[in-house]
């Protein structure tokens, strides 16, 4: 008989499709649950993956799971395991926000001034808490209440440049590459984010973000260096 819910304490595993589960009401940040789970694989027979997101974590598994319930304890253990939060990972980050292509129209939304937009977003300590969309995508929050809140572009352009730096609702991210968008452009920074071939991520869910503001002459100088 197939399971589709079961209860591990007071977190909630479900199921997610024929080969994945999601575990919901988490008792901390769904990265460090994460963390745990894909340092303790051997636990889990035909286990591939767990991705966190805001507040949720997919398990990923190689074949068709016919019962949740016997993945209850072994999940419980993974996530009993987990070990005291260690110092995060910092990243420092250039931002020209004179590249922004949408900060004026931005600014204009939210009713400020685009110097008041650059102080707020400069002044915000950000925690990376999944990635996703692309590789290297990170979702960062979160953004003062004086920017947040605005809504995704009407229309997503068909093309975003690498680097470029953007916000929607109370979250901010970099486009690690060229790919489409509908987020508002605040900015761009210089350097490379991410590097597929030699498997270069080097944000991961957890780390935390600090931006710094770069002049144009600044971004040039620092064009293509890695993070």
């Amino acid at each position: 008989m197939i399971t589709d819910r079961a209860y591990s304490w007071e977190m909630k595993v479900e199921r997610l499709g024929e080969r994945a589960v999601i575990l919901r009401d988490l008792p901390c940040q769904a990265y460090r649950i994460a963390d745990s789970l894909n340092s303790n694989q051997g636990l889990f027979q035909g286990f591939q993956e767990a991705v966190p997101s805001y507040e949720t974590v997919g398990i990923y598994f190689e074949n068709r799971l016919q019962s949740i319930r016997d993945l209850n304890e072994m999940i419980e253990n993974a996530v009993n395991s987990i070990w005291p939060e260690t110092s995060p990972q910092y990243h420092d980050i250039p931002v020209c926000y004179e590249l922004g292509e949408d900060l004026l129209d931005s600014a204009d939304a939210l009713g400020v001034s685009p110097e008041q937009l650059v102080e707020a977003h400069v002044s915000q300590e950000y925690t990376c808490y999944a990635v996703g969309f692309c590789p290297g995508f990170g979702y960062l929050g979160y953004l003062d209440e004086s920017i947040s809140g605005l809504p995704r572009r009407p229309s997503p352009r068909i093309r975003v440049e690498p680097g470029s730096v953007g916000i929607t609702g109370r979250q901010t991210a970099i486009y690690p590459s060229a790919t489409p968008g509908g987020w508002n452009l605040i900015g761009r920074c210089p350097l490379q984010l991410v590097d597929v071939p030699q498997n270069y991520f080097p944000i991961r869910a957890g780390d935390r973000i600090r931006f710094y503001r770069v002049d144009e002459s600044e971004f040039g100088r620092l064009r293509g260096e890695r993070l």
